[in-house]
């Protein structure tokens, strides 16, 4: 009676600590979305996965029996922790991309092999009562492809980030990919419609399956051009996160459910807005066309004009309205502490300063944000270009300092550009457009940008950190 009680209140103890920590994954996601909140958010989502952990180690039982291995599950986690805390603590915020797609690849990774480990183990009295067509065997197959697909694209992800994979632009692309995925659906429907007396009769083809997913996962993110992997990664994360919920279906896990169908649902509705923000089709995200590429028809025609470091001190100094559009080359150059300092100086001088933010800007989704507020730059300085836009025309100077693609105007003009219908930051609206950058290298979509040609637009060359200090000592001296 007494082992009964015990085991009764183990289990009351598990699900309650399931609960509060769903609360607080919760919380912390809801924390997530404002820069001030946002440390303190992961800290409380980190803690709540840290009592699920702990919760399930010492009350799960299956079939009244605790956990085993105990010593070897540890040393796991702390091996994944110290690697884990040291990547992240190396990383640089240029490489902060790279760093979240494999990081999201490893959980894609971590969900298909529960899946593949888990699929043998399938209740022998389950199939003969039930068949494969169960929500047992589908949670497992789902999580398996899903996950697959996921940890593949993800690592495919990383390399083109890192610089180390290109574009793979096949008109047939999209009729491939579609065919696989056709491929999968029918493994799927192929494995649930078979009858069988031992699930390790189908073990070959769940193996079949996972090499399609993997190949799928990979075809899926290869045509995808530079300019639109922020949508990608964001797509990815959402697939991690679905199959993480996979999993929490499969053991019954309420945690892990609730966190699953968290990242799933945030994933998905970032992608959703960020799919409306580039004008794109999300079914051309899915089918692997998106982004496409290729170079722009349009011709660099005209000339370029500098503009000195002091010339451009004395335009911003005795500017009303300042806009400052931030791209990649700013991070590259770890510059935003500096481009801070730059803007509490003009808004010393009695000049507004606001910071046009588009929703690509970089190389994921928020990096613009992320990076700024690493710099203590204000939120409320920081204005999306949908919504920063209509005031162009009445801003007196823009600076776009390593942006390229996000105020390219061949996103209006011509139809012919891989970018052609993507919104943009309108500097060319502006009176004054100054561009920083440290040559005339095209943008991560590799195409021209007439903006540099524009008779309102000053190039300041030079890298970003030490011309951003040249330009804050004028500011000064003024």
């Amino acid at each position: 009676m007494n082992d009964v009680s015990h085991f009764s209140a183990g289990i009351s103890v598990l699900e309650i600590s399931y609960i509060l920590a769903s609360v607080l994954f919760i919380l912390g996601l809801k924390m997530l979305s404002h820069p001030l909140s946002a440390r303190r958010g992961n800290l409380i989502a980190a803690a709540g996965m840290g009592l699920a952990i702990v919760a399930t180690l010492l009350f799960h039982r299956k079939e009244g029996e605790p956990i085993g291995n105990i010593g070897w599950i540890l040393a796991a986690m702390a091996a994944g922790t110290v690697i884990g805390w040291m990547i992240a603590k190396k990383v640089k915020m240029t490489a902060m991309p790279q760093l979240v797609s494999f990081f999201n690849g490893m959980g894609g990774a971590a969900a298909a092999l529960i899946s593949l480990m888990e699929f043998p183990h399938v209740s022998q009295e389950l199939m003969m009562k039930s068949g494969m067509a169960n929500g047992h065997v589908l949670a497992i197959l789902l999580g398996l492809v899903i996950g697959t697909v996921s940890w593949a694209g993800s690592m495919i992800a990383f390399g083109k980030l890192d610089g180390r994979i290109g574009d793979l632009r096949v008109r047939a692309m999209k009729y491939v990919n579609l065919t696989i995925l056709a491929a999968i659906i029918g493994f799927i429907v192929f494995i649930m419609t078979r009858e069988v007396t031992a699930s390790a009769e189908l073990i070959h083809l769940v193996i079949i399956l996972f090499g399609v997913a993997i190949i799928y996962g990979v075809l899926f993110v290869m045509p995808i051009g530079g300019a639109d992997m922020p949508v990608v990664i964001s797509l990815l994360n959402s697939f991690t996160g679905v199959a993480a919920a996979m999993g929490g279906f499969l053991y019954n896990n309420q945690a892990m459910l609730t966190g699953g169908i968290l990242v799933g649902s945030a994933g998905t509705i970032l992608t959703v807005l960020m799919c409306r923000a580039m004008n794109r089709s999300l079914l051309n995200v899915i089918i692997g066309v998106f982004g496409g590429g290729g170079a722009t028809t349009a011709t660099a025609a005209g000339s370029i004009k500098e503009v000195s470091v002091t010339d451009a001190a004395v335009l911003l100094s005795y500017s009303k309205k300042v806009v400052i559009v931030p791209g990649y080359g700013l991070a590259v150059a770890q510059a935003q502490h500096l481009c801070h300092e730059l803007d509490k100086l003009l808004d010393e001088k009695g000049v507004e300063v606001k910071y046009a933010i588009h929703p690509v800007a970089g190389r994921m989704p928020g990096h613009m944000n992320v990076l700024l507020a690493e710099a203590d730059v204000p939120y409320e300085q920081l204005v999306e270009s949908d919504e920063i836009n209509p005031d162009m025309p009445n801003t007196d100077v823009i600076v776009v300092i390593g942006a390229n693609d996000v105020v390219n105007p061949a996103a209006e003009d011509d139809t012919s550009s891989p970018i052609y219908g993507m919104p943009i930051v309108r500097a060319r609206e502006a009176k004054n457009i100054i561009v920083m950058k440290r040559g005339m290298g095209k943008g991560y979509a590799a195409i021209d940008n007439m903006l540099f040609f524009n008779d309102k637009t000053r190039m300041l060359f030079g890298d970003a950190k030490s011309t951003l200090q040249a330009l804050i000592n004028e500011v000064k001296a003024l």
